[in-house]
């Protein structure tokens, strides 16, 4: 991957805002006041470059008419350099965004909290919360989408007028106001947030608890965070964690990109599972060659082996994970904005590496079953052979006392 200075550009979707149809970096260094990162231990969080690595994405601006050919030059290229970018407004944004920066955007941030949500008694919940937090929510498939409004806690500017800034002299205008916070609910337990603020976020998450199933430790949860904003001056694009829409309120635009966002800190939390499984036997290999055996016994090894078993299952058959969500299919103009969030968040390298590193644990964990195999059967032939030679001595002592009595 290049380490130079780059930039992963966004799509439009025309027309998508009128579809009838619908579906943290943590431990990084925050500049938002009540900082619930703060209070988690630190951790890698999702194994991609785009995280450190300036890069950016545009997303085309006409994608219903773009040719196959056109997407698979499209995928090839998915990095280009600052200079490559002819647009002076864009080029002077995206060179001039950064960490500063970051308090003056909303946010975007996913978080996985859970095996799964009970979406029955989660809808019913949310239509309960209505008159509170004007929520309206739709049902896409597997993602549960609604507004939701902290009014008790906004009464803030960005209800009141426009909020626009500049970062450059030669850049272009940036809407930094957010009029309406949208929620994005996956079944398989991420939450996708767009405009809350982190007291908001941490409320909205106590309150959802009592709807996840099999919920992860507080330090397995997964979070990755971005910022967004909209401006007319230029496509929109990807940049070094930063979302350039020309529309804050299409929440189809935003429902293609939380759903690639929701993919990738699933596929985190896999990571960080095969890193622990890695952890866990590293010391095998080591072991074996100093001592020639190895301490664990059958029933550890298959349990490793069919944990192994159930992580790939998730990754490679858990088509919410890998596959296009369906929304794609009736809404095809959402696709190639989809597809550029997937690619800047290299969804598919990072599956790849993960089925590579499983598979050389796997590989390692069946020599093992495979030699504790070899034990067994050397233990059953031995005895056998026991059993034999006491055949054979019982036949030599029934011998001895036959000649003894003969003589007798």
């Amino acid at each position: 991957m290049p380490t130079q200075e780059q930039l992963p550009l966004l799509p439009t979707a025309k027309g998508a805002a009128n579809s009838s149809k619908l579906a943290t970096k943590q431990g990084k260094q925050s500049k938002y006041p009540n900082d619930i990162s703060d209070s988690k231990p630190s951790r890698v969080g999702a194994q991609r470059t785009s995280r450190t690595a300036q890069k950016l994405k545009l997303l085309p601006e006409e994608p219903f008419d773009r040719k196959e050919s056109d997407l698979e030059s499209a995928d090839r290229e998915v990095y280009s350099q600052v200079d490559r970018i002819t647009d002076k407004p864009a080029r002077r944004d995206a060179e001039k965004l950064g960490k500063s920066h970051r308090h003056l955007l909303p946010r975007v941030t996913a978080y996985c909290t859970s095996s799964s949500y009970n979406m029955k008694d989660l809808i019913r919940w949310i239509k309960d919360c209505k008159r509170i937090h004007h929520t309206h929510p739709k049902l896409f498939d597997e993602c549960l989408y609604t507004p939701f409004i902290y009014t008790d806690w906004r009464g803030d500017k960005r209800f009141e007028h426009e909020d626009v800034i500049r970062l450059d002299d030669e850049g272009g205008e940036i809407n930094v106001s957010d009029k309406q916070p949208d929620l994005f609910i996956f079944e398989y337990g991420v939450i996708v947030m767009w405009g809350f603020t982190e007291r908001e976020e941490k409320a909205f998450l106590n309150d959802v608890e009592k709807f996840e199933k099999e919920k992860l430790a507080e330090e397995d949860v997964q979070v990755e965070e971005f910022n967004y904003y909209v401006t007319q001056s230029y496509q929109p694009r990807i940049y070094n964690d930063f979302f350039t829409l020309r529309d804050g309120s299409n929440y189809m635009i935003k429902l293609s990109i939380s759903h690639a966002i929701a993919q990738s800190v699933k596929i985190s939390l896999f990571e960080e599972l095969v890193d622990n499984t890695i952890e866990d036997t590293q010391d095998i290999p080591q072991e074996i060659a100093s001592s020639g055996k190895v301490s664990m016994s059958k029933e550890d090894i298959m349990k490793s082996i069919g944990e192994l078993f159930i992580l790939r299952i998730n990754i490679n058959l858990h088509g919410s994970v890998l596959d296009s969500p369906e929304i794609m299919w009736s809404e095809p103009q959402l696709e190639p904005i989809y597809q550029a969030t997937r690619g800047y968040l290299e969804i598919n390298q990072r599956v790849a590496l993960l089925n590579q590193r499983l598979e050389v644990i796997s590989d390692l964990l069946q020599m093992l079953k495979e030699q504790l195999g070899h034990s067994h059967e050397e233990y059953l032939e031995f005895i056998i052979i026991v059993l034999v030679g006491v055949e054979v001595l019982v036949s030599v002592i029934n011998i001895v006392v036959d000649l003894v009595t003969d003589n007798n």
